[in-house]
């Protein structure tokens, strides 16, 4: 949801900055446009971020000796973090 936002603003601030030639005296379109556009890109790369921090794996090897047949035993487990059944 943060990676679509961050592109909305991006895209409603280049509108102002660039395509909107209305001169007011009491704002600045064209700085409100760049507020935007650096929003934008703020909200899309913590966006980026969260998304690669969900998706990370753990993986466990144990290794232990079997006391009634001397062999060793590995076991390995993986645990995941993605945490997709919210969305």
């Amino acid at each position: 949801m943060s990676i679509g936002t961050g592109i909305v603003l991006f895209v409603i601030g280049a509108i102002l900055a660039f395509a909107v030639n209305v001169d007011l005296e009491w704002i600045n379109l064209d700085l409100i446009g760049y507020i935007l556009m650096g929003a934008g890109v703020i909200v899309f790369l913590i966006g980026i971020v969260l998304m690669v921090r969900r998706r990370q794996s753990e993986t466990v090897t144990r290794t232990q000796v079997d006391p009634a047949s001397n062999e060793r035993v590995t076991r390995q487990s993986t645990s995941t973090t993605d945490d997709t059944a919210g969305l």
